[in-house]
């Protein structure tokens, strides 16, 4: 199964002790990197955050935010830290004391003070169950998001594919033809030096331009990284960089191709070639 690099996924879950949100924003990298961002009070399941979204994601840089709200406790009745409200309280009037015609300080904004309006514990250990849980939804979402679109990418890469097996049988077909005018071409320049050069030369010179003309090993090459391209569209594993691989391999066979080239049609084929593997490779970048 290809799977892209690219990806988004969200997922909300209202639970008795608050409103837990999942984001999952992932990106082209050359190798896996997970960033975590979670609340203060749930930093603790980080490690175990890492782990699950390490074993589902081989490749690429994930963002992954947890939101947590929770619910407000309408019945709960208010406490207040007397102790840090009255330290408060001193303070406040040992610095009006200071101040030039300083603002008064009302109750609600000793009540805004972190701290001094006590909320009741919450199950943090429950809480992290949630997410996690929520987490391993959300991941779902993320790889079922990738798979479709690697399965776009399979799509446009398996077409240059057939593409590129089309200019290959061109050239195979025009071949025979290409070493022949290459032969007649030479043999007619070579007969004007008949009286300088004897026939065996003459046959020598001949076989070796062919010999380099020919490019029958460069298409054998070409036709087999075309099918070991096919081969591991069809893995269910990562195969990003096994592609990227056979990319430069092909690179290498087209420019071979063009620079043994004798032939303006064997020229274009290769520099179609080129424009169809830099085509693919530009989808790679793009899978896991």
């Amino acid at each position: 199964m290809i799977r892209s690099m690219t990806g988004f996924a969200r997922r909300e879950d209202s639970t008795d002790d608050g409103l837990l949100v999942w984001e999952l924003r992932s990106v082209n990298h050359r190798f896996s990197e997970v960033s975590p961002r979670l609340p203060e009070e749930l930093r603790s399941l980080e490690p175990v955050v890492r782990e699950c979204i390490g074993k589902r994601i081989k490749r690429g840089k994930l963002d992954a935010t947890l939101r947590f709200k929770p619910v407000p406790q309408a019945d709960q009745p208010l406490e207040i830290d007397r102790e840090l409200a009255t330290r408060l309280s001193r303070a406040s009037r040992e610095i009006d004391g200071l101040l030039y015609n300083a603002a008064p300080v009302d109750s609600f904004d000793v009540l805004r003070w972190p701290g001094v309006l006590v909320t009741p514990a919450q199950d943090f250990a429950r809480i992290g169950e949630a997410a996690l849980a929520l987490l391993d939804a959300t991941l779902g979402e993320l790889m079922s998001n990738r798979e479709r679109e690697g399965e776009q990418l399979k799509l446009v890469i398996e077409q240059r594919c057939a593409a590129m097996e089309t200019q290959v049988t061109e050239v195979r077909k025009r071949l025979p033809e290409v070493l022949q005018a290459v032969r007649e071409r030479l043999q007619a320049r070579l007969s004007e030096l008949a009286g300088e050069l004897d026939n065996d030369r003459v046959e020598q010179e001949i076989a070796l331009l062919a010999n380099k003309a020919d490019v029958d090993e460069e298409l054998d090459r070409l036709t087999t990284h075309i099918a070991e391209v096919r081969r591991v569209l069809v893995q269910g594993e990562p195969v990003g960089r096994r592609l990227d691989f056979l990319m430069q391999e092909l690179n290498r066979e087209a420019n071979t191709l063009g620079a043994k080239s004798v032939d303006a049609g064997l020229t274009r084929a290769s520099v179609e070639l080129k424009v169809l593997i830099e085509q693919i490779r530009e989808q790679v970048q793009n899978i896991e």
